[in-house]
């Protein structure tokens, strides 16, 4: 099911066309690379669109699912068209993309039952991790919601400095301590003032780079720990931040932090800027996690929720 309405007007269609337009053509030009001269689906055909999805990003396993399953229909149905070859990628490439249902952020609601909702946001350094929670901030404010930011990042100057100045420009109060304080107390005194402020949405930021894994899975233990103890439930999500420019060093990424907490979803951002967005595909297929927010410019409205067919029927859609 798409979800049309709200959550994608116009505006925001337009928004995610010119945010895929690198890697779509990208995409597109390795693929019609693969098919040229050909009337029919072969193994030439094949060779050809495994080595073109794995320059697009996609990655090797999740190509290997994506050939696979093509494989089988050409068999059962004996002859396939190049000219049907997009049709199948389509579906191929929405079945090995993670539905959401259970928690989509449709036009930027929150699940009933859970006030204040709270997000620990979690991503190394320069990713985009500051930038997207000021832009949720901004997004579920105008979706009614009152925010509230934690700075809980205390580890570097710059990032509470950051996320102090997305706080202003967004009129989200938020709770912060000096470079240094333990990010522990800051995320307990956020979730207990969310509480009191009686807060809808509580967006916790957490250090981007510690001196090692042993070490970032105890600070995120220690955070979840103090959380708990005002909120049983909390965190309700845990959202990873990935910059999707980057390509496969983004999936290496997203290894180490799903090996340091449970993750439960997952923000690619920066995907306007570059012609790697299959790198979508490729996280979404190896770690079952859903994709739930994708950047595809530098606007606060250019936050979209991320919904499958809308991001493949973009991805293939021709210009006009």
């Amino acid at each position: 099911m798409s979800f049309l309405g709200k959550l994608f007007g116009k505006k925001e269609k337009e928004n995610l066309d010119q945010g895929l337009q690198k890697t779509k053509e990208n995409f597109f030009s390795k693929i019609t690379k693969a098919i040229a001269g050909k009337s029919t689906v072969d193994e030439e055909v094949l060779d050809n669109l495994e080595e073109a999805l794995v320059g697009a990003d996609v990655g090797l396993e999740t190509t290997i699912e994506i050939i696979k399953r093509i494989e089988k229909r050409v068999a059962e149905d004996k002859y396939v068209s190049t000219s049907e070859l997009n049709t199948i990628l389509q579906k191929e490439i929405k079945g090995i993309l993670v539905d959401s249902e259970e928690s989509t952020y449709k036009d930027f609601n929150i699940p009933t039952g859970k006030r204040p909702y709270v997000i620990l946001v979690v991503g190394v350094n320069g990713v985009g991790k500051t930038t997207t929670i000021g832009k949720l901030a901004y997004h579920f404010t105008k979706a009614g919601h009152a925010v509230l930011l934690g700075a809980a990042d205390t580890f570097r100057a710059a990032a509470v400095d950051q996320l102090t100045i997305w706080s202003e420009r967004t009129n989200v109060p938020i709770v912060k301590q000096p470079m240094g304080s333990d990010p522990g107390a800051v995320a307990f005194d956020t979730v207990q003032s969310g509480v009191s402020r009686k807060s809808d949405v509580v967006i916790i930021d957490t250090a981007g780079r510690l001196h090692n894994k042993i070490y970032l899975m105890e600070e995120l233990g220690k955070i979840k720990r103090v959380i708990q103890k005002v909120i049983p439930d909390a965190p309700h999500e845990v959202l990873l931040v990935l910059d999707g420019s980057t390509g496969q060093n983004a999936l290496e990424q997203a290894k180490q932090f799903t090996a340091a907490t449970d993750v439960t979803a997952i923000a690619i951002t920066k995907l306007d800027g570059t012609a790697k967005g299959g790198v979508v595909l490729a996280i979404a297929s190896h770690f079952k996690i859903p994709v739930k927010f994708i950047g595809v410019g530098e606007k606060m409205e250019d936050l979209l929720v991320f919904d499958k067919n809308e991001f493949v029927d973009s991805l293939f859609k021709l210009e006009d």
